[in-house]
């Protein structure tokens, strides 16, 4: 890419992060009430794209013999530790640093 082209990637992804970032500002702003279907979909979405995160990262998973076997652990553990703690980040960090001592090390 040329300078001017990767000047004008940069400048469209900033200006996409900021119209994501500042629209919901500019359409609800402080003490206007939104719709009840955008208070459902902030109610609704999360739990839906963590099951298709899910689903994403177990859709290459071989389930025969101990194959599978890391990855259900992982989310077994990434469970008890979110139920337990109640933090997400701490859950994602555990859950992957334990899938990836179970691959490297365990289920070699």
């Amino acid at each position: 890419m040329t300078i001017e082209q990767q000047i004008i990637t940069i400048l469209a992804v900033v200006a996409g992060t900021m119209l994501t970032r500042f629209l919901p500002f500019l359409i609800f702003p402080e003490g206007r009430k939104p719709p009840k279907y955008i208070t459902y979909l902030g109610t609704v979405l999360p739990y839906a794209v963590i099951a298709l995160l899910v689903v994403y990262c177990l859709r290459d998973a071989v389930f025969t013999d101990w194959h599978g076997l890391p990855e259900f652990l992982a989310i077994a553990f990434i469970v008890f530790l979110h139920r337990w703690r109640k933090n997400t980040l701490l859950s994602i960090a555990g859950g992957t640093v334990f899938y990836m001592l179970l691959v490297q090390g365990v289920f070699t």
